[in-house]
């Protein structure tokens, strides 16, 4: 028998639509129900490829007898966080009170009116290691409510004060004091030199183990130390330009990047990048291949530049669909087990390649007979050994072999901030290559999007089969308006800018708070206990800097430097982060990749075309710091010089004159 959860689209909540627990989704069917019954409400918060969220419906979810103490004592509710945003941080926030942290599966308990009185994340079936017993808890939790039911409201009513509260430390420190109007110009400086001090000098990266890629992090490095620099040879011996560069050489080596069929795994859980955790996410694949790509640029180091296009290769291959859509995730697990699908024994590998060849690829790749993984291998570059395709008809001999495993269960919803990543990815990746396949896949998936979860300027989350779901909330608006952005960038189409502009405009009307920022959820979606306004920028940047990046990027292309309007939007965004930001700068790159684009403003770059020349091939050899105009034909202020394409450039406040060749000083970055 099923629950309630059989006419949803969510794979994960798809996954539980078995179970003996009787699910409902997010909605007011549960919370009446428990209100009518007088019950609390269960909350679990999970997502797809979510390794602990396996477990625990397993070891809880499955059981018979812990879903008879669910069902008669509970209201149980569950929800996937990738389709609401909006629940999982308001209690995210909730759970990192009780417990000082969070993560998934999330556990909450809380009244009909959705107020929390206890959270917590995974649960064993029974007490072990010094965890509660999830039997024991729903136990526990039901007798309370039956019996010191008022605690656990005054439980409720100090949580809900408590994350109020913290909600609106963040007003506090930008709108009643000193930094009210001010832009904290030193944030950039000091969030890279919090990061260069955390830098593993041994084996990359910044801070311990678990290690996650955190990718915006070092493209604001990598900014950072090209507006330190004069020149090539100055940038290629910098220190914190280095530290990128051998963090992104020590992921390429490790197990975290799949060495056999390409793309990125969650995160390293050591040090080395060598055992990760072997879910692949859209996101970090997009964020890393914009990484690598603009890594190369700045470096002409061409290993970077295959990663990304591997890493491309392998969305492209596996994780896109026939119209361009993208699809969120594959799981960790396979056949039950984590990795599985991903690791080695030199046996097997001998069988597919042969003896000799097999032992060579086992030496190449670091594959041992004791293994580095439960016995087994993953394959990796950890030992030193160059990075080539010295065994590229070997690898895909052994790509094909493990085709025929069980695959780890790929989440196919389509979501359109992770999407609208990928579109820009796609889009840088061929402005550093010139490879029109990027450019045509960026392109195709803006349609998809345009056309099956935009209506207007309104935005939908997602959708699954054809059904889509949910009205956006900010990262959908600031995510759409990077991404068409981003195609600007790499075509010099006005109607990209224009759509950029038109959907900050929306998000604007949607999600603006007069009191400085953008709150997460807006006119359109349904209210919760809280109004989150989230800044910091986590595995994913945050709405808000993305927000910021986007109104700044805008202000200079439209080239409106006077005191107007659009500028004071900006200024007073750019001053609400400053003061989120000051007391840890290095939890908020994508802001000050924003703000370095404030204070440093790229030179100015109009092209004019010849008749001959194309807007795709030029933006293509275009530096990425740069804000580039070209036009079709010459007019009365920009014509051409000698009847070739022509470029006028101003950095700063001087304007060089006309050239039909890039100056050194941007050439450089070719």
């Amino acid at each position: 028998m099923s629950n309630h959860l059989a006419d949803q689209s969510s794979p994960y909540l798809m996954q539980h639509v078995d179970n003996p627990v009787d699910w409902y989704p997010w909605g007011e069917e549960a919370f009446s129900k428990a209100q009518k019954e007088d019950k609390p409400v269960f909350l679990s918060i999970g997502y797809s490829t979510c390794h602990w969220c396996h477990v625990m419906a397993h070891e809880s979810f499955e059981s018979e007898e812990i879903a008879e103490i669910l069902n008669r004592h509970f209201v149980s509710v569950k929800v996937d966080r990738e389709e609401r945003p909006d629940v999982d941080s308001v209690y995210m926030s909730v759970c990192q009170v009780f417990s000082g942290s969070g993560g998934w599966p999330m556990s909450i308990f809380m009244t009909a009116g959705q107020k929390p009185f206890f959270a917590g994340t995974y649960f064993p079936p029974v007490t072990r290691h010094g965890m509660i017993g999830f039997r024991e808890l729903l136990l526990t939790i039901a007798e309370k409510w039956e019996n010191e039911r008022e605690g656990l409201f005054e439980a409720a009513e100090s949580i809900v004060a408590q994350i109020n509260t913290g909600q609106n430390i963040s007003k506090v420190s930008v709108h009643t004091c000193e930094l009210r109007e001010r832009i904290e110009e030193r944030l950039p400086e000091q969030a890279a030199e919090i990061l260069s001090e955390s830098f593993d000098r041994q084996y990359g990266g910044f801070g311990q183990a678990p290690k996650f890629p955190v990718p915006h992090n070092l493209i604001f490095l990598m900014i950072y130390a090209y507006l330190q620099a004069d020149g090539m040879e100055e940038l290629q011996s910098n220190e914190m330009f280095g530290q990128v560069k051998t963090t992104l050489e020590q992921m390429r080596r490790g197990g975290i990047y799949d060495q056999i069929g390409h793309g990125f795994s969650r995160y390293s859980t050591d040090r080395f990048y060598l055992v990760p955790h072997f879910e692949k996410m859209l996101y970090d694949n997009a964020l890393l291949i914009m990484a690598y790509a603009a890594a190369y640029r700045m470096s002409g180091e061409t290993v970077f530049r295959a990663t990304a296009e591997e890493t491309a290769a392998y969305v492209l291959r596996e994780m896109t669909g026939e119209n361009g859509e993208f699809y969120s995730a594959q799981d960790a697990d396979s056949d039950g087990e984590e990795g599985k699908f991903y690791v080695w024994s030199i046996k097997e590998i001998c069988e597919v390649l042969g003896e000799e060849k097999g032992r060579q690829f086992c030496e190449y790749y670091n594959i041992t007979e004791q293994g580095n993984f439960e016995g087994k291998n993953i394959p990796n570059l950890l030992n030193g050994n160059e990075i080539s395709n010295r065994f590229e008809e070997e690898r895909k001999l052994l790509y094909s072999h493990r085709e025929s495993r069980v695959r780890p269960q790929l989440d196919d919803k389509i979501l359109t901030a992770w999407n609208a990543l990928m579109i820009c990815a796609m889009s840088l990746l061929y402005r550093v290559t010139g490879k029109k396949e990027y450019l045509s896949t960026a392109e195709k998936a803006e349609r998809f999007l345009s056309g099956q979860l935009m209506e207007g300027n309104m935005i939908y989350v997602g959708c699954r089969n054809g059904v889509r779901f949910g009205k956006g909330f900010l990262d959908e608006y600031a995510y759409m308006a990077a991404a068409y952005l981003s195609l600007y960038d790499a075509t010099a189409n006005q109607a990209y800018s224009d759509r950029a502009e038109a959907v900050c405009k929306e998000a604007e009307i949607q999600f603006a708070d007069e009191q400085g920022g953008y709150f997460l959820y807006g006119k359109q979606n349904s209210n919760l206990i809280i109004r989150p306004k989230e800044t910091y920028d986590g595995a994913l940047p945050s709405g808000n800097s993305v927000m910021a990046y986007c109104l700044v990027r805008l202000l200079r292309l439209r080239q409106k430097e006077d005191k107007t309007e659009d500028r004071l939007d900006v200024e007073r965004q750019l001053a609400f982060l400053s003061g989120e930001a000051v007391s840890y700068p290095a939890g908020y790159s994508m802001f000050l990749i924003a703000l370095l684009y404030y204070l440093y403003p790229p030179q100015r770059i109009t092209v004019v075309l010849n008749e001959t020349d194309s807007a795709a091939r030029i933006m293509a050899q275009m530096p990425l710091y740069a804000d580039v105009t070209v036009l079709e034909r010459e007019n009365a202020d920009y014509s051409l010089l000698h009847g070739s394409t022509t470029y006028y450039i101003c950095k700063g406040h001087t304007c060089l004159p006309p050239t039909n060749q890039l100056p050194e000083y941007i050439r450089y970055e070719q």
